[in-house]
C-alpha cells in the first residue's frame, strides 16, 4: 500500500525513518541462504529474487522442499517471514510469489498452469500496464482465457512485438533464464528525514548521500555516466532531476557537486517541503567500451 494511503486511512499511524544500510544488511544475509541451495539467482530488488533449483546444492528432490527449506532457514536464522511462488517458470512464479503473502508459499505444477491462470485478469501479466489493459478491455479482453482465443497474427498487428510476448504469456510459455550477475544499471542511496524540510535544508543529506552512493559505485568494475537526484515532496510527489556530463564523474567530490547543482534545477513554491532525498548513478558502461582520448599534437 503506498505511504500516502496509509497515512489517509490512519492519521495516527507512526512512520518509520528508513535504513537502507540496514536493509542492505539483511538483503546479503537473505541471498547467503539462497547461495546454499543454487547459484542461478536473479536479485530484483532488496527483498525479491528469482532462484532457478533445477539442479539444487542440497539434493532435495522437488522445488517445493527448495522453498519450504529456504523459508525455514530465513525464518529460524534471521527471525523474518518470506513468501514464495513455486512455478515452471519465472513469470509463474512471480505471480505465485504475491499469492499467499505475507509468509505464504503457493506452487503451480505444471499440469495446474491452464486452471490457475485462464481466470485471472488480464492485468496480472506482467507488462500490461493500466494503458495496454485499456487497449485489451476495448477488444473485449478482460481475463487471460479471453486473451487466448486472439491468434499472434492480431496481436502482433495490434500491439507489435510485444503482442507476441502477450499470446505467450496467455499460454503460460515463457523461456526467460535466470540470469545472476546481470549488469548494474543503477546505483542509489535515499533517505526520508526526521520532519519535512525546506530544499535549502536538503544539502547536508545530499553530500551523506552522494558519498554512500560513490562508495558503493566503487565496488562494479562499470562505469556511470549519469546523476540522478530524487527527491519527494510531503504530498508524496516525486521529482527527478539528472544530468550526463562529458565525462563520467571521477570522484566523490564531483558527484557531490552535480548533486547538488542538480538541486537548483528543483523550483519550489515557498512553502513546498520535502520529506525525502536520493542521490544515484545511471547508465552504466563498461570501460572497455569509451572511446580513445582523441590524438591533440601529431
Amino acid at each position: 500500500m503506498p505511504a500516502l494511503r496509509a497515512e489517509r486511512l490512519c492519521p495516527n499511524a507512526v512512520f518509520l525513518p528508513l535504513d537502507f544500510p540496514r536493509y542492505r544488511a539483511i538483503s546479503r544475509q537473505v541471498r547467503e541462504i539462497f547461495h546454499r541451495h543454487t547459484d542461478l539467482i536473479e536479485p530484483l530488488s532488496l527483498d525479491e529474487a528469482y532462484l532457478d533449483v533445477t539442479e539444487n546444492k542440497t539434493g532435495l528432490p522437488t522445488a517445493t522442499q527448495v522453498a519450504r527449506t529456504i523459508r525455514e532457514q530465513i525464518r529460524a536464522e534471521l527471525q523474518l517471514t518470506a513468501s514464495a511462488g513455486v512455478a515452471p517458470n519465472m513469470f509463474l512464479a512471480k505471480i505465485a510469489s504475491d499469492w499467499k503473502k505475507p509468509d505464504g508459499l503457493f506452487v503451480i505444477q505444471p499440469e495446474e498452469v491452464d486452471g490457475f491462470l485462464l481466470p485471472l485478469p488480464v492485468g496480472r501479466l506482467p507488462g500490461v500496464g493500466k494503458v495496454t489493459e485499456e487497449k485489451l478491455k476495448g477488444l473485449q479482453v478482460n481475463t487471460i482465457s479471453d486473451l487466448r482465443r486472439f491468434e499472434l497474427p492480431l496481436l502482433e498487428s495490434r500491439f507489435g512485438r510485444h503482442g507476441v510476448r502477450l499470446y505467450e504469456l496467455a499460454r503460460g510459455i515463457d523461456e526467460s533464464p535466470v540470469v545472476p550477475d546481470r549488469p548494474t544499471q543503477s546505483i542509489s542511496a535515499e533517505d526520508t528525514f526526521e520532519h519535512d524540510v525546506s530544499l535549502a535544508e536538503t544539502e547536508q543529506m545530499i553530500r551523506k548521500l552522494a558519498e554512500l552512493t560513490w562508495a558503493a559505485s566503487r565496488k562494479e568494475r562499470r562505469v556511470a555516466r549519469t546523476v540522478v537526484l530524487k527527491l519527494k515532496t510531503s504530498d508524496f510527489r516525486i521529482l527527478t532531476r539528472s544530468h550526463t556530463p562529458l565525462s563520467p564523474p571521477a570522484s566523490c567530490e564531483q558527484l557531490t557537486a552535480i548533486a547538488l547543482s542538480l538541486r537548483e534545477r528543483v523550483l519550489p513554491g515557498p512553502q513546498q517541503r520535502f520529506r525525502l532525498v536520493g542521490v544515484g548513478l545511471g547508465n552504466f558502461f563498461d570501460p572497455d567500451d569509451l572511446p580513445a582520448q582523441p590524438v591533440l599534437f601529431e
